[in-house]
């Protein structure tokens, strides 16, 4: 089996906008983002299908995400944050995270946004600075 884009991001052989990280889990930023903060969150157990994961990893990946979308809601203009599960761009089991105001806002058909380093890393620092005060 080959080695999914998001095992070579979790290894450093890809760079990321990490967020958070722990034994099983990995948050970094959608190098495409449907609006800023756009986060994605992968087990670092390489499965496809996220129905696949083990459920001893299913309750925990929710419990991870919880503080980055607390922090992600306090760092962006949002009503909340939308959690979607499609998989079907990487065939590696993955969580996207978006601060959305309506269910349109979670549309993938939609324009992806175009930031720069300097946005992307500052959309990083935000996310991580509020994690930390809270």
């Amino acid at each position: 089996m080959s080695v999914s884009v998001f095992t070579k991001i979790i290894k450093g052989e890809i760079p990321s906008y990490k967020i958070a990280e722990n034994d099983h889990f990995y948050a970094f930023l959608d190098i495409f983002p449907l609006v800023k903060g756009h986060t994605l969150i992968v087990p670092k157990l390489e499965v496809d299908k996220f129905f696949d994961v083990p459920d001893e990893l299913l309750g925990e990946w929710l419990v991870f995400a919880r503080p980055i979308a607390k922090a992600m809601e306090r760092s962006f203009p949002c009503n909340r944050v939308g959690v979607s599960v499609v998989g079907l761009e990487v065939a590696h089991a993955h969580m996207h995270l978006i601060p959305i105001n309506s269910a349109d806002d979670m549309n993938f058909a939609h324009p992806k946004l175009k930031l720069t380093e300097a946005e992307f890393k500052a959309v990083q620092e935000k996310i991580r600075a509020e994690m930390l005060t809270h």
